[in-house]
């Protein structure tokens, strides 16, 4: 196994400078914990920013500090300039990514100077991990900074197995369309082959902009994408459990709870922890708390609020208005409410050490977490594990990625401030017993469950990606298997060949368009090869196909196996069904016509087809399903198979499929070379029938019975078209 490579924006070690040179010290974030015991294994690296300026340093001191992070904590520094944090990170980053990943999409500034920035320091990253990386590494890239990294590493390495976290939300595809770079964006991500999120609803976003933006078709959250097979899951993000469950017994800590037991001493706390930043939905909270006093006088004077909320960003404009108003707010419930004695909030504009703030959570009978949009938000699991009294309640946001977990939290919306005002009177009144009974819960769940859990297992499941795609790798038809089987077909005196029409010999994109003459003239040397039995096998109907190849003398299967003929034959059926049954499905599919648009019917022979690829995808998903359950029972009555591939849903008779029309021909004869191609899984009954010694292709990555896979249409018609020059060759 390969090295462990975490690629972050920041490095988990901290650097600072003075008088007596560089200081190194790990950092506190979660992040930094969770990886800690990935990082700590002997063949790991951490790569990222140091968190100094470049060009702030000399040269000389640069070196030192580069050496001294690879050699005593296993990491490698990228080197930013004041300008690339200035465009890259205060930028692009949190002037566009982050406000419209928060669903603030007027805040984002769409500058195409930033978005350059963006890619020039991804690059720099790329350079940096191409430094130490090699083909069996696992490489773990992570969050909003870092979008495009993960399809440049893969380009240049592409055996290397690469995850990707996001940390953030990932939006609506409303919301994501809006960014002008959003193909490059999802084409970076996409390069991974795990793609992480903390909620399965984020998780979903993803693979709808995916779908509509890329139609890049999804199933169980595997997306199949530029011919490789990338997974999609959730990995809701845990807590250092143990760290705040013990952190009570702490001296430190027990003298930080003395000294809030004999400032409120009587009174009831409700604590609100932040960042300054104007998804958390502060104003709002302070909002609903007055209203909370307004309309329950009897608890004025016997509750407080700790509002602790940390600095961030002081010198983006949005901030500076943001901490105005939460101050204004602060004043005016104070100034109105409060009495000589009692002040209804007690507000800190710094961050609190963690002595002091496991202090706050231990003393705090309600936690008030009330964000607009979160990621994730450890604070509430933070809040649980310090309990180990199992006292206290917290009212939750509901858009907050923690509520999917904490599901014993009182939910709310947070642009509801009468709600909130409801819940915090709730919260401060629910019984001992039942706070008990919900926090045991919880604790249980985040026990089990954190941050180190959280790192395994997104490795775990990077590994058995790894191995599903090692899977796929093993049965490309790469060159030396090409080369294999022209020496088998130049050897064979009996040759059979089945080849599918859509999807195999012209690409779904182009279904109505026709063959290339380059295409033709090959099938007509292959055909006209006499050693070669050319059959070609489709779901069109007879006709189109009659068309297509009406002056070459080849086989063809028609209507997924209803009708066939040979080369110099007239039209038979493998079966004898008649159609009075579209007369029942046609009205229902017209409906379903009518009711979605973008959509048709396609009626031949023996089938119907309802054709969903032109519809809204979210749309086409609701009506496929409304569509099923309308049919289920009469094609039951009918023998009627439904097939659903490629955005169409087709109704055919059950006992009608390629494989069965296939094996008139491959037992009609003593065969010693036998290829069939296809490309989705109606050609699995014609692979399925075929020895596991013979040449069955699959064009794209999928679960299949066919020996190998093919990228491409293009990589058919090259193969078909080097077959024919040996056919053409003199003997």
């Amino acid at each position: 196994m390969g090295k462990v490579l975490l690629v972050s924006n920041r490095l988990s070690t901290s650097v600072s400078l003075d008088a007596d040179g560089p200081h190194f010290s790990p950092s506190m974030g979660g992040l930094a914990t969770g990886l800690s015991s990935l990082h700590q294994q002997e063949n790991s690296l951490w790569v990222g920013w140091t968190g100094v300026p470049s060009e702030s340093l000399s040269t000389e001191m640069n070196q030192v500090i580069s050496d001294r992070l690879r050699q005593e904590h296993k990491s490698v520094a990228v080197a930013l300039t004041e300008d690339e944090i200035e465009q890259f990170y205060f930028g692009f980053c949190n002037n566009i990514v982050w406000p419209l990943f928060h669903y603030f999409p007027t805040y984002a500034d769409y500058s195409e100077e930033l978005w350059q920035a963006y890619r020039s320091v991804n690059e720099k990253y790329f350079n940096k991990v191409l430094e130490v990386a090699e083909e069996d590494d696992f490489i773990w890239v992570h969050d909003y900074q870092l979008m495009l990294l993960p399809q440049m590493l893969k380009r240049a390495l592409p055996t290397a197995r690469i995850g990707f976290f996001l940390h953030i939300p990932f939006p609506s595809y409303e919301v994501f369309r809006l960014l002008p770079w959003r193909e490059q964006v999802l084409d970076g991500i996409l390069g991974s082959d795990l793609v992480g999120f903390h909620t399965y609803d984020y998780a979903r976003h993803f693979l709808s902009a995916v779908r509509r933006i890329l139609s890049a078709e999804h199933q169980m959250a595997n997306v199949k994408y530029a011919n490789r097979m990338i997974k999609v899951d959730a990995f809701p993000m845990g807590i250092d459990y143990q760290k705040y469950a013990s952190a009570r017994e702490k001296p430190a800590v027990q003298q930080e709870i003395e000294s809030i037991r004999r400032e409120l001493d009587g009174q009831k706390i409700i604590l609100s922890v932040d960042r300054l930043d104007y998804s958390k939905g502060i104003p709002m909270r302070i909002r609903a708390y007055r209203l909370f006093l307004q309309q329950n006088p009897d608890y004025q004077g016997k509750v407080t609020m700790i509002l602790i909320v940390a600095p961030s960003r002081t010198a983006v404009p949005h901030y500076q208005e943001l901490k105005r108003e939460i101050e204004e707010l602060v004043s005016i419930t104070n100034g109105t409410l409060g009495r000589i004695g009692w002040t209804p909030i007690s507000y800190f504009y710094r961050p609190f050490p963690f002595d002091q703030l496991t202090a706050a959570y231990t003393q705090a009978d309600v936690l008030l977490v009330t964000p607009l949009r979160d990621g994730m938000n450890l604070i509430a699991k933070e809040y649980v594990a310090a309990r180990k009294d199992y006292r206290g309640a917290i009212v939750l946001s509901e858009t907050a990625g923690a509520a999917r977990e904490l599901g014993e939290a009182i939910t709310i919306n947070p642009n509801n401030e009468p709600q909130i005002a409801a819940a915090i009177r709730e919260a401060l009144e629910m019984p001992l017993e039942e706070q008990e009974q919900k926090n045991r819960l919880m604790h249980e769940r985040l026990e089990l469950y954190d941050i180190h859990y959280w790192a395994g297992d997104f490795m775990d499941k990077l590994v058995a990606v790894a191995e599903m795609q090692q899977s796929f790798a093993k049965r490309a038809f790469t060159e030396k298997q090409k080369e294999r089987l022209i020496a088998d077909y130049d050897a064979a005196s009996r040759r059979l060949i089945f080849v599918d029409y859509d999807g195999t010999l012209i690409d779904h994109e182009h279904r109505a368009g026709k063959l290339s003459s380059e295409s033709i003239d090959d099938i007509a040397a292959l055909a006209a090869d006499s050693r070669n039995e050319v059959v070609v096998i489709s779901g069109r109907p007879k006709d189109y196909l009659q068309g297509v190849f009406r002056d070459l003398p080849v086989g063809i299967i028609a209507g997924h196996g209803i009708w066939y003929k040979g080369k110099s034959d007239k039209w038979h059926t493998t079966e004898q069904v008649n159609g009075e049954w579209k007369e029942t499905i046609l009205p229902i599919l017209r409906l379903y016509c009518n009711r979605t648009p973008g959509t048709k019917v396609e009626e031949s022979d023996y089938s119907l087809v309802w054709n969903y690829r032109r519809a809204q995808p979210e749309l086409a998903a609701v009506r496929l399903g409304e569509l099923k359950d309308a049919l289920i029972s009469l094609t039951t009555n009918h023998d009627l198979s439904i097939l659903e591939r490629n955005y169409i849903l087709e109704i055919k008779h059950s006992n009608v499929n390629k494989g069965r029309a296939a094996v008139a021909w491959y037992e009609g004869g003593n065969w010693d070379f036998v290829m069939a191609i296809g490309d989705d899984w109606t050609d699995e009954d014609m692979f399925a029938m075929l020895s596991d010694e013979q040449y069955t292709i699959k064009v794209g990555i999928d679960l299949s019975q066919a020996r190998f896979f093919v990228h491409s249409t293009e990589d058919v018609r090259k193969l078909l078209g080097e077959l024919a020059r040996h056919s053409r060759a003199p003997q």
